[in-house]
């Protein structure tokens, strides 16, 4: 039987659109999705409340949850902590309700793509450093000769828009060649708050690029809330299905 996995993102409690999680929480619990994977950006500004709310809600789905930090989740008010331990509340978060999820069919291996400060403003494009892109090819190296589907999962995209040119995540390239070159078939993201699903090629290599939507009253492009259902098989088989959910409610 293949494995199920909700992907959703940007979330963002605190703008959080309570209609559209009221939706995906139901659909969790009437199809019981194997994961439910959630690619950052949980909260709107990382604070304290945000994250409690983002603990309830996650906690109530009765799933394992799979979490990963976007640039939203380190703090934005507190500058020593975000520059001391920009994590802390989200690993508090992920000690509280995440888990680590494997299966027969697929593989999932974290990717991070935040840093606490960059040498450009605002901070919120996506920065792949040589440590957390070795640590993630290092896991995929250990897969090799494993014929499970394998899926990196962070929150920025790694390419930018297909016949732009422009990349706005820095290190983004050459971490889309690496994890390919390293056997990885897809790679999950939001950040962008548009769901899309492409085969993209870059420098020689390819690699199924797949982004959820957004949870939030945050919207752009005018493209609704929604959020993604993969189904997955081993060698890398997956058919994605995305759901729009309608427009958010006011802020």
């Amino acid at each position: 039987m293949a494995t199920r996995l909700f992907h959703i993102s940007d979330v963002h409690f605190g703008v959080e659109d309570a209609c559209a999680l009221r939706v995906v929480a139901d659909a969790v619990g009437q199809e019981q999705p194997d994961a439910v994977i959630c690619t950052g950006d949980l909260t709107q500004r990382a604070k304290h409340g945000e994250y409690a709310a983002a603990a309830r809600w996650f906690g109530s789905l009765g799933v394992p949850v799979v979490l990963q930090a976007g640039n939203h989740d380190m703090p934005y008010y507190n500058m020593w902590e975000r520059f001391t331990d920009p994590y802390r509340r989200y690993r508090n978060l992920n000690a509280a309700v995440g888990a680590h999820f494997q299966s027969d069919d697929v593989a999932l291996v974290p990717l991070v793509t935040t840093v606490r400060a960059q040498p450009r403003f605002p901070w919120s494009d996506g920065f792949v450093r040589e440590n957390p892109l070795a640590r993630t090819c290092a896991a995929l190296a250990e897969l090799a000769d494993d014929p499970r589907t394998k899926i990196v999962f962070g929150h920025h995209p790694l390419l930018g828009p297909e016949g732009t040119g422009k990349n706005p995540t820095i290190g983004g390239a050459r971490a889309f060649e690496a994890i390919a070159a390293a056997g990885a078939h897809a790679v999950m993201s939001g950040h962008i708050h548009t769901p899309f699903d492409e085969l993209r090629e870059h420098a020689g290599q390819s690699l199924r690029m797949i982004g959820a939507g957004t949870l939030s009253t945050r919207l752009r492009r005018g493209a609704p809330p929604s959020y993604k259902v993969l189904t997955c098989e081993p060698d890398g088989v997956i058919a994605v299905e995305t759901r729009a959910l309608g427009h958010a409610q006011a802020a």
